[in-house]
């Protein structure tokens, strides 16, 4: 029997795909409850009994995010042979998204709850985690390298890590920016010319 309120027509994956691009557009805060009960054609009670809460539906449309919208580059990272050209195809599949017009422009993880009020705070936690495992995936990735003997034993790969974490989170800042794909090309061109020089030996 369908949810009371809900139409019979009612396609969860696709509301769950609108309520994506409203938070990667607006923001957490900026998007409300009846903006997207608006958007998905059913009542807000309809909404909840969907998804639960507003909170549960963010953090739903971050894990659609991650495994549609950034799994190429997510894909790439892992397939890539070496971790320098890991790294590379990482950061231009990354500008790719950021910048592609049938899409927000940025990133949803990066710019959806940089700031929130307090009562929101877990939004916010909840993001960093994510943007901190990303990070932690990245270093992972260089720990291997370093170990198989492509990267020196004294590289810090920790920093090595943070320092293109960085790039990436200002690239969407950029994109969101209006900055466009021939740009932040240029920028990754000159963050994977700074690889050598980071990956030397640190001298004892």
């Amino acid at each position: 029997m369908a949810e009371r309120g809900r139409p019979r027509s009612f396609d969860r994956e696709a509301a769950l795909r609108g309520a994506m691009e409203l938070f990667w557009t607006h923001g957490y805060e900026g998007t409300s409850i009846a903006d997207l009960a608006a958007l998905m054609g059913i009542r807000v009670a309809s909404l909840y009994a969907a998804f639960g809460s507003k909170e549960e539906l963010f953090r739903e449309s971050v894990q659609l995010y991650s495994r549609t919208v950034m799994r190429s580059a997510a894909e790439s990272f892992a397939a890539e042979p070496c971790a320098r050209s890991a790294v590379e195809r990482w950061l231009r599949l990354s500008a790719e998204v950021f910048t592609d017009p049938e899409t927000p422009s940025g990133c949803l993880v990066t710019l959806s709850a940089m700031t929130t009020s307090a009562k929101n705070d877990p939004v916010r936690t909840f993001l960093t985690d994510v943007r901190r495992q990303m990070q932690a995936g990245i270093g992972a990735r260089l720990d291997r390298a370093r170990l198989g003997g492509e990267l020196p034993e004294t590289v810090d790969t920790a920093a090595l890590a943070g320092y293109y974490m960085t790039v990436v989170l200002g690239m969407a800042i950029q994109a969101r920016d209006g900055v466009g794909t021939v740009a932040l090309e240029l920028a990754i061109d000159c963050a994977m010319a700074a690889w050598d020089r980071l990956a030397e030996p640190i001298p004892h």
